[in-house]
């Protein structure tokens, strides 16, 4: 099988070029949602729209940040990766709901799927993971 795009981050491997390649749509899919969610808007060098930027929203009160989130999540992917479909978006799933409220956004898990290429998984990022 061909690469179909690099690995980030970059390693030299001679299978496919210069560089190590993901063989699979689904990895190459879930490296672009990860790229995605964590770029910050402003990041990108000639598109300052793109990116979720998720570290902006780690520390903030939930109940301020939870619908502004989604809003970015839904119209980046509408934007950029229209083939995604998102199933949930959960926020703090290892929590009880009452804690929520009160709690500092800890963790984000998108499931989502691309019908296309009949491929499903999630996301999940955590605070350690985000920073």
């Amino acid at each position: 099988m061909q690469g179909i795009g690099p690995i980030l981050p970059l390693s030299r491997d001679s299978q496919f070029g210069y560089y190590s390649s993901n063989t699979s749509y689904k990895d190459q899919v879930e490296q672009n949602f990860k790229t995605l969610v964590l770029t910050a808007p402003g990041e990108r060098v000639m598109n300052p729209d793109f990116g979720i930027g998720l570290r902006h929203y780690l520390f903030e009160p939930k109940h301020n940040v939870v619908l502004k989130l989604k809003q970015r999540i839904n119209s980046q992917i509408q934007k950029y990766m229209p083939y995604i479909k998102i199933n949930r978006l959960l926020f703090d799933s290892n929590k009880q709901n009452e804690l929520l409220n009160d709690s500092l956004l800890l963790s984000v898990k998108i499931e989502y799927e691309v019908p296309d290429f009949n491929v499903a998984s999630e996301l999940i990022f955590q605070a350690e993971d985000i920073n």
